[in-house]
């Protein structure tokens, strides 16, 4: 919701990614690091062939320091512990997950660092609280629509002006 507090979020896109009784994952889409791909995989003796200077997403305020891999076209099927969330959408936390992606990039790829994460219920009750609104997915949204412009592409997928948006309880 345009008037959610917490720095973490204010202002952000999360790409929900897996979500069960256990709690919930999620990946901020439009922030960004300092790292780039090529500065990631060189520190990790990774070969990276794709475009160097391809920016790394901050995924969220939970381990910073652990990598995640979201790809499209099906270029992490089959690797162990990628989960499809979405039809052709993978995503992972392996090195493994990474070199796959890094030996032959596919057009729909972003880089993360670190993750955001809900426990059991939490998700569910910042819903109730109408803390967050729902949008639905949008591969374009994932891969190519600019950072910057990404908070207010969201709102526009459901035409709603988030200047007019007022917080109530409910799920939005």
């Amino acid at each position: 919701m345009p008037d959610l507090a917490d720095p973490n979020f204010r202002r952000t896109v999360v790409l929900l990614v897996h979500h069960d009784d256990a709690g919930t994952v999620g990946l901020v889409l439009n922030r960004t690091t300092d790292v780039t791909a090529g500065d990631l995989c060189q520190t990790l003796d990774v070969d990276w062939r794709g475009d160097k200077s391809q920016i790394v997403h901050w995924g969220g305020p939970v381990q910073e320091n652990t990598g995640w891999v979201v790809a499209g076209e099906s270029a992490l099927a089959g690797v162990p512990a990628a989960t499809e969330f979405a039809a052709d959408l993978h995503f992972a936390g392996s090195l493994e997950a990474l070199r796959r992606a890094a030996a032959s990039p596919p057009a729909q790829l972003r880089l993360f660092l670190g993750y955001s994460g809900w426990g059991a219920g939490q998700l569910e009750e910042e819903l109730a609280r109408g803390a967050w609104v729902v949008a639905p997915l949008a591969p374009e949204a994932i891969f190519e629509v600019p950072a910057d412009a990404l908070w207010e592409y969201a709102w526009s997928l459901l035409g709603i002006d988030p200047a007019t948006v007022v917080s109530t309880p409910g799920v939005h």
